[in-house]
């Protein structure tokens, strides 16, 4: 299997990863709030701050999902690699708050490391792409 369909399949497991628990976010903020790994939740009317995380995820998949169908692979692997950062945003929340070691590491940490593999992955595979000189234009005789 080549690099690139590696790097296909992993990034569209994690466009469908984040899409999925987004939408349950959305949908069932109070079932699944306990997955997050935080020793407690909003209370009363905090469901509103948990639909919001769920948006965040929402929005996060859309635009790793637009740019792999629109073939931009560069701009896909830089996206990763930002992205990331919300998910070691989460792993960094749950521990400052002394929520579970076990899914600060266990998710959000590894869910982001992997994003950062394969967001390098996909600069290496295109590296040589972006790095190839432009053909210059033929001059009129």
């Amino acid at each position: 299997m080549s690099l690139k369909k590696i790097n296909t399949v992993l990034a569209a497991a994690f466009i469908l990863f984040i899409l999925w628990f987004g939408a349950e976010f959305i949908l069932s903020p109070e079932t699944t709030a306990p997955g997050f790994g935080l020793p407690s939740w909003p209370s009363d009317d905090g469901d509103g701050f948990l639909i919001i995380k769920g948006i965040r995820d929402v929005v996060l998949a859309l635009v790793l999902g637009t740019l792999l169908v629109t073939g931009h692979r560069r701009a896909l692997g830089w996206a990763l690699l930002v992205e990331a950062l919300a998910a070691y945003g989460d792993m960094t929340t749950v521990l400052a708050h002394h929520g579970s070691v076990a899914t600060a590491l266990g998710v959000h940490c590894l869910t982001a490391t992997l994003m950062v593999v394969n967001g390098l992955l996909i600069m290496r595979e295109t590296r040589k792409v972006a790095a190839a000189p432009a053909t210059p234009a033929p001059q009129p005789a």
